[in-house]
């Protein structure tokens, strides 16, 4: 396996980031069915009823994690970051906390898990995009299209234990990941205070 900041000292890790230079990230999901960008189309390009519907049809058989994890290696990547969970809400792995994920599609397989084990097996440290916003889901509080509606009845305590929930499962059942890579802090909901309390949950240690 090639040098993680996962399983580095504080110190290491800044050190390797600078070091790896070069790495993939990738977002995908049934919104490629579309064709439009993931997420933000929800709403927008997109009602979010055909947007939410759309997983119903992902079947991706050329999907080959292998090949992937290949591609990065003789490019001269030292990492991937995948998307765990975009704005969207839909979840890419086998997520015990919510049926809208990749186990519910006809295609039916964990592709973080895959991923995960290919990028292992080639040399490449693996790594996690995880979305704190969800514009899905029904107890965080904005919704789409981009963040800009507001839902019904939100209750962001609740929302915040279902994130740690889901966080839980990455990083025991995953890991090591190499990078964390969150995004969506930047809405109103989210604070400092509850950034703190991510980073410091025993919850996802």
């Amino acid at each position: 396996m090639a040098d993680s900041p996962a399983v580095n000292g504080d110190a290491s890790r800044l050190k390797w980031w600078q070091e790896a230079r070069f790495g993939m990230f990738v977002h995908w999901g049934p919104v490629s069915l579309a064709g439009t960008e993931i997420g933000w189309s929800r709403g927008d390009n997109i009602s979010a009823e055909v947007y939410d519907g759309l997983y119903r049809r992902f079947n991706p058989t050329n999907f080959d994690a292998r090949a992937w994890a290949r591609l990065a290696k003789e490019a001269g990547m030292k990492y991937l970051v995948f998307t765990t969970k975009h704005h969207d809400g839909f979840c890419n792995w086998d997520t015990k906390q919510t049926d809208y994920n990749i186990l519910q599609t006809p295609f039916g397989r964990d592709v973080v898990k895959e991923l995960a084990t290919a990028c292992r097996a080639e040399g490449i440290t693996f790594c996690a995009y995880h979305s704190i916003c969800d514009w899905r889901h029904p107890d965080y509080p904005l919704g789409s299209p981009g963040g800009r509606t507001e839902k019904p009845q939100p209750n962001m305590d609740r929302y915040n234990a279902y994130l740690k929930s889901q966080l839980a499962e990455l990083l025991q059942n995953y890991g090591p990941l190499g990078i964390l890579w969150f995004d969506g802090e930047w809405e109103k909901p989210w604070n400092a205070q509850r950034g703190k309390d991510l980073h410091s949950s025993s919850t996802i240690e």
